[in-house]
């Protein structure tokens, strides 16, 4: 299985990401956890996934992480479990 890819990511595709990390109120110890997960190189689902930090879910699809929601908000998808 791929795993997902947080490097060489399209421009347009890192610059969402970093608007919506800005925008939303994420928690640092939620991005901490965030950073722990990426150093674990986790595979990538086929289709869409998420996971749940507590104050936000990072969505994608594939390979490539695609946004963040709130917490409130539904994701769509695989959940991505521990």
């Amino acid at each position: 299985m791929p795993k997902i890819q947080w490097s060489g990511l399209p421009l347009a595709l890192r610059d969402h990401l970093f608007d919506r990390v800005r925008g939303r109120k994420i928690k640092a110890d939620d991005l901490y956890r965030l950073k722990l997960w990426r150093e674990s190189n986790p595979e990538a689902p086929e289709g869409s996934w998420y996971k749940d930090f507590g104050s936000f879910k990072i969505c994608g699809e594939g390979k490539y992480p695609k946004t963040f929601l709130l917490s409130g908000q539904v994701a769509k998808g695989f959940k991505i479990e521990d």
